[in-house]
C-alpha cells in the first residue's frame, strides 16, 4: 500500500512538472493573471463556476479573493455561482440543470467582468451555456480544463488546459493554478507586485 501511495504522489508532481516545463501554458496562466488584475483595477469582478470537485475549486478560489490569500488587505469581489442553493434548485427546477450558471450570469454578470469556468473534461453543458451568456454580456471567459480542453477550450477567450487525462491530477493542478492566480492578483494590487 505504501508503494501505491508513493505512486499517487509521483503522478501528481509529474503532472505539475509538465505544467512547469510548458512555456506556452505558463504564458497563458500569466495572461489570465494580468487580465484579472486589470479587471479588479477597473472595479469589476471575477465569477467562477464548476460541478462537483470543480464547484469546490470555484468556491475555494472565490473565498481566497473575497477573504485573503497571503496577507491582510481589502476584499476583492468574486462570486462562486455554486453556493446559493435556492438559486441552483429554483433554476434547475424551472429551466433545467444546464441553465444553473447561465441564468445567474444573466442576472449578476456585468460587462468587463471575467467568468472562469472549471471542468476537467471541458465539456460541462452548464459551463458551456454560461460561456454563451457571458459572451452576450461582454464578459471575458476563461476555461480551466484538462484532457484536450473540450468544447470549452474552443469557446473561451482564454483556455488553461492541464496536460493530463486523469481527473484527480487535473483537479489538483486546477487548485494550484487558482492559488497562483490569487497570489499574483493580491500582490499586484495590494503589495509591490510579483518579482
Amino acid at each position: 500500500m505504501k508503494e501505491y501511495i508513493k505512486n499517487q504522489i509521483k503522478s501528481s508532481y509529474e503532472t505539475k512538472q509538465k505544467i512547469y516545463e510548458n512555456e506556452a501554458l505558463l504564458n497563458i496562466i500569466e495572461e489570465v493573471a494580468k487580465k484579472c488584475v486589470a479587471i479588479y483595477r477597473s472595479g469589476k469582478k471575477t465569477i467562477i463556476a464548476g460541478n462537483g470537485g470543480s464547484a469546490a475549486d470555484a468556491q475555494h478560489i472565490a473565498a481566497e479573493l473575497v477573504g485573503r490569500y497571503g496577507f491582510d488587505r481589502p476584499s476583492l469581489p468574486s462570486l462562486a455561482l455554486t453556493t446559493d442553493t435556492s438559486n441552483l434548485t429554483a433554476i434547475g427546477n424551472d429551466y433545467g440543470y444546464d441553465k444553473v450558471f447561465s441564468r445567474q450570469l444573466e442576472g449578476m454578470g456585468l460587462e468587463g467582468d471575467i467568468f472562469i469556468g472549471i471542468s476537467t473534461s471541458g465539456n460541462s453543458v452548464n459551463i458551456i451555456n454560461a460561456f454563451e451568456s457571458a459572451k452576450e454580456k461582454g464578459i471575458m471567459t476563461v476555461a480551466l480544463t484538462g484532457r484536450d480542453g473540450g468544447k470549452m477550450a474552443q469557446m473561451a477567450d482564454i483556455a488553461i488546459v492541464v496536460p493530463s487525462n486523469d481527473t484527480p491530477r487535473i483537479q489538483e493542478s486546477h487548485i494550484l493554478i487558482g492559488h497562483i492566480l490569487c497570489d499574483i492578483i493580491e500582490k499586484e494590487i495590494f503589495a509591490d507586485g510579483v518579482n
